[in-house]
């Protein structure tokens, strides 16, 4: 991904994205002028394998007894070990509120079938999003016609109603269908 450009999956997308917002443009010439950035990422995981294999060989028989483990303790155990991390983070009780409230959002997310990178996606690209919306109201006065009298903004904003609508429907048929 990082040498030529090309995603994977989902989630390289979001990372290729973040490395432009980041002024690195991914391809065959990331090795020349950002060397830091790649010996670094290759260090990171040589490091990060080595701890693995240090910690895993000896470790081989804990793990495999922790898959014997039946669902219903280890679930709660790590619903635990999570809320004790993010309340160390900053000794906060608003961390764990917060994980508790993303964990909720996340399980109605997976029921809602929802896929997660466009989240990302907002997350990530959202605030660069609202910085350049806020610079074209300030060009135009506060006028929002702007985006609809410009040609470019307006074929763009038909092409996201037109995927929206496309995206929207069959879901709509489905419950209406649902409900006769």
């Amino acid at each position: 991904m990082l040498t030529l450009g090309i995603p994977a999956n989902p989630v390289m997308a979001l990372m290729i994205a973040v490395l432009i917002i980041m002024g690195i443009t991914p391809g065959p010439q990331v090795m020349i002028k950002q060397p830091i950035l790649v010996w670094g990422l290759i260090t990171s995981m040589w490091i990060g394998n080595v701890m693995l294999l240090i910690l895993n060989l000896p470790l081989i028989g804990l793990w495999t007894r922790l898959l014997a483990l039946p669902y219903h303790i280890l679930y709660p155990a790590i619903i635990i070990f999570c809320c004790i991390g993010s309340f160390n983070v900053a000794n906060d009780p608003f961390d764990v509120y917060v994980l508790a409230t993303f964990g909720a959002l996340g399980y109605i997310f997976i029921k809602l079938e929802c896929e997660p990178a466009p989240f990302l996606m907002g997350f990530v690209l959202g605030p660069l999003m609202e910085d350049h919306f806020r610079r074209a109201l300030l060009i135009s006065h506060g006028d929002f016609t702007i985006f609809l009298t410009h040609r470019i903004a307006a074929t763009l904003l038909a092409f996201s109603l037109l995927a929206l609508v496309v995206t929207l429907v069959p879901s709509v048929r489905k419950v209406r269908d649902r409900f006769r």
